[in-house]
């Protein structure tokens, strides 16, 4: 048997409301999310989607992950696209290496049940 222990998330945001400030320009919220520049943009990782409930809705992987976050919520090809509003807690787990990316996402998406993912689920 195979043991597999998920790391936990090195970045998780949320959406929320940004708190002015008269000293400190605004960020323009990406989404709902004003904390997305955390997300380290040149970092390869497992990207999970979470629904207000800490629901697990979507798993991703990505050489780039601050970039493929994005593109979840701006393509048309998405496989969350019709789930956006949904979406309250992104977290990321950094993984470089691209073998144990796609190993953490199958086992990611099967053991926690991802509600949307279609591909690489083994359970009914």
């Amino acid at each position: 048997m195979i043991t597999i222990k998920v790391p936990t998330p090195d970045i998780t945001i949320e959406q929320r409301e940004q708190k002015m400030s008269a000293n400190v320009a605004p960020i323009k919220p990406f989404f709902g999310f004003v904390d997305l520049h955390e997300i380290p943009r040149d970092k390869g990782g497992i990207i999970l989607f979470y629904n207000k409930r800490n629901e697990l809705l979507f798993v991703g992987k990505a050489r780039k992950a601050r970039q493929r976050v994005k593109k979840h919520f701006e393509d048309t090809v998405s496989p969350i696209k019709n789930y956006r509003d949904e979406v309250n807690k992104i977290s990321v787990i950094i993984v470089e290496d691209p073998m144990e990316r796609e190993i953490y996402e199958t086992y990611i998406i099967n053991t926690e049940r991802a509600k949307y993912n279609v591909d690489k689920v083994f359970f009914e």
